[in-house]
């Protein structure tokens, strides 16, 4: 009687131990999250992609139930804000806001990176199209983009182009320009839209790519002039600036946009993602968050992690050639 309580015994304690061992990870899973979740951009406060965030983390905060907290690393044209999150424990708490040169141009522009993200990151969801538009300064005798090459070649190295960072594509533009048509022009890097817009508007440099959702506002005040909107259409929130496009200039690196993407690091599991996925859209399809993205002059996504995985990996070479094509290098 007493070998049979305790055979009872040693097998109720077996199977307790077997269900918590099984059941350990979809638990700990379920409990996702369980602590602040934490969004990393790559770039300076006030730029298009640091908005964007600030955005998202207001609208999942009440969807995951534990504060969504925006925490700004830049420097390095992204790759220190993106190197941080490939190496952060892949848990789900630790997540990247990240604009496509960094996952996709910069696999060009350096011999050597820190991180892959083909296998150090994970697509949770696209969140918007960025959309990107040429700008000048009111000084700038230029009416359109034409105008702008002819007055630039006619003064070497008096113009100066504005970008967010080395490799990014205001500075891929700049060296395209000059090694297409013969001008001669300075590329001056920030750490972010911001702290370019601030200088641009002052004149201390004559031009730039940026977001629409940066400049549209000086635009509409008159501090810059809007020449051509980058990519296949225009802008939503530009509608009367013509493309590149539609000025004659086709070529791969006016043509391209990508978007602004919620990014884990490769290990988090499949669960977590999911879940994540799922909330990201459910905010960014939410009427009022569509709303104010395309006050932004950003146009909303809010894909799953299935199609945002199938996006990046179908974009992903067509960026690689389009950065190849510039000629552009930085190390």
């Amino acid at each position: 009687m007493k070998n049979s309580t305790a055979r009872s015994r040693v097998q109720a304690l077996c199977l307790a131990v077997l269900f918590a061992l099984g059941a350990g990870p979809a638990a700990a899973q379920e409990k996702f999250p369980s602590k602040p979740v934490r969004l990393i951009v790559q770039y300076q406060a006030g730029g298009s992609t640091d908005t964007l965030a600030r955005l998202l983390a207001d609208k999942l905060a009440p969807r995951l139930g534990q504060p969504v907290v925006v925490e700004n690393r830049s420097g390095a044209g992204g790759i220190i804000g993106t190197d941080y999150v490939a190496k952060s424990p892949a848990d789900g708490y630790t997540l990247l806001v990240t604009v496509p040169g960094p996952v996709t141009a910069n696999l060009v522009l350096y011999r050597k990176l820190p991180y892959d993200p083909r296998t150090d990151l994970r697509m949770v969801s696209d969140l918007a199209t960025v959309r990107t538009v040429l700008a000048v300064h009111p000084s700038v005798p230029a009416k359109d983009f034409k105008s702008l090459v002819e007055a630039v070649k006619a003064a070497p190295d008096k113009y100066s182009m504005g970008s967010w960072g080395a490799g990014t594509q205001p500075h891929q533009i700049q060296v395209y320009m000059d090694k297409t048509y013969g001008t001669r022009t300075l590329h001056v890097p920030y750490k972010g839209e911001g702290p370019m817009a601030i200088d641009l508007i002052a004149g201390q440099i004559q031009m730039t790519v940026g977001s629409v959702a940066t400049l549209a506002p000086y635009i509409a005040a008159g501090k810059l002039r809007a020449l051509a909107v980058a990519g296949p259409r225009r802008a939503k929130a530009l509608p009367d600036v013509p493309t590149f496009a539609e000025q004659g200039y086709k070529d791969p690196v006016y043509m391209m946009t990508g978007p602004t993407s919620l990014m884990a690091p490769a290990k988090t599991p499949d669960a977590v993602v999911e879940r994540l996925g799922r909330e990201v859209a459910a905010a960014i399809h939410e009427p009022d968050m569509q709303r104010r993205i395309e006050e932004l002059g950003v146009e909303p996504v809010g894909n799953l992690p299935a199609q945002a995985t199938a996006a990046y990996q179908a974009f992903l070479p067509v960026a690689l050639e389009s950065v190849r094509n510039t000629g552009v290098t930085l190390d």
